[in-house]
């Protein structure tokens, strides 16, 4: 520990290290710790913030003893009710879970995300009364993200990325899971291999460079890119029944499009040679009901929900680095991945 941090630790924090800390008077400090008239917004904000950060309490102000740790947690329609149900569930589960061991009031919305507005988010922060939010899938906009800044708001993005890094966020290990996906087919001496991805959302980006990158470390190994808004996941499975891509391997960007052309492609009754094989991404329960079981690799769903609450905890309590958590994956073989050869 620092001597700044030994000294603050052997004494109780009052309103002077407050002033000391922000280069203020403790008049002001004491001011907007009463939120007196008089004192901008921003000035409150950071005494308020560094209040936290250093443990000052006091039962006599108001506004420290009302400092709750209250947080909107912002998570897509369309994905908590489609094939990506069990994947914002985990991650759900896991930030109510780590809500409660942080003492945090977490207050968990389903929101179509094209409403997800910045006007939209305030009005639901001044509602609860929330200072902290999180967005689980849903990429804010830059009217948001410089909202967010300018207000000093606590954020942290779940199962995205902010590749300007100003904005804190989990999100898997994609590219290294996509990675090791395309060298499992790889390793089954898989060299054609066609990857199906979906343009963009930068986490989903990271996947195809993943691939990219293992295909690129094997000499002989012939990539083949096809894009979800171009091509549906229909028109490809007709194309590859009809032989138009010379490959071998298929490796999708999520389960649930692995899943809906595994058995037409790998069941009994497939014109396709035994040896073709596929990968998934994901490992969502409908990965595991697959006949053949469909291979892929595993996202803790969990982990990730109770990172972001961890970085949101931090947040809250004056941290104001931007970081960013990748959480790791697992390879899950199933049955679909063939050796070839």
């Amino acid at each position: 520990m620092s001597e700044e941090g030994l000294l603050m630790a052997s004494k109780r924090a009052n309103q002077a290290d407050i002033a000391e800390k922000l280069g203020v008077s403790v008049s002001t400090v004491s001011r907007a710790l009463a939120n007196e008239i008089g004192i901008s917004d921003a000035v409150r904000r950071d005494v308020q913030r560094v209040a936290r950060m250093i443990g000052y309490k006091s039962k006599h102000v108001p506004a420290v003893a009302s400092l709750d740790k209250r947080a909107v947690a912002m998570v897509p329609l369309n994905g908590a009710m489609g094939n990506l149900t069990s994947f914002y569930h985990g991650i759900v589960e896991g930030m109510r879970a780590q809500a409660a061991e942080q003492g945090i009031v977490l207050d968990v919305r389903l929101v179509n995300e094209e409403t997800v507005t910045l006007d939209f988010i305030q009005r639901h922060m001044a509602k609860t009364g929330a200072n902290g939010l999180v967005l689980a899938g849903i990429d804010p906009d830059e009217a948001l993200t410089q909202w967010v800044i300018d207000a000093d708001i606590s954020l942290v993005l779940a199962n995205g990325v902010d590749p300007t890094m100003r904005l804190s966020s989990v999100s898997p290990a994609n590219f290294f899971g996509a990675y090791m996906a395309t060298k499992h087919l790889l390793d089954a001496g898989h060299r054609r291999i066609l990857h199906y991805t979906y343009r963009h959302r930068h986490t989903i980006m990271q996947r195809r460079r993943g691939f990219e990158a293992a295909m690129a470390a094997v000499p002989d190994a012939e990539a083949t890119i096809v894009i979800s808004n171009e091509h549906s996941s229909s028109e490809l499975l007709a194309n590859l029944l009809a032989g138009k891509y010379d490959v071998t391997a298929v490796f999708c960007w999520n389960d649930g499009v692995a899943v809906s052309m595994v058995d037409a492609l790998l069941g009994q009754d497939s014109p396709m040679p035994k040896t073709f094989s596929m990968m998934g991404f994901d490992d969502l329960p409908i990965a595991g009901m697959a006949n053949p079981r469909l291979s892929t690799v595993r996202v803790d769903r969990e982990a990730i929900g109770r990172g972001v609450i961890r970085l949101l905890a931090q947040q809250l309590e004056g941290e104001r680095a931007v970081q960013h958590l990748e959480v790791g994956l697992t390879l899950v073989e199933g049955e679909t991945v063939h050796p070839l050869g």
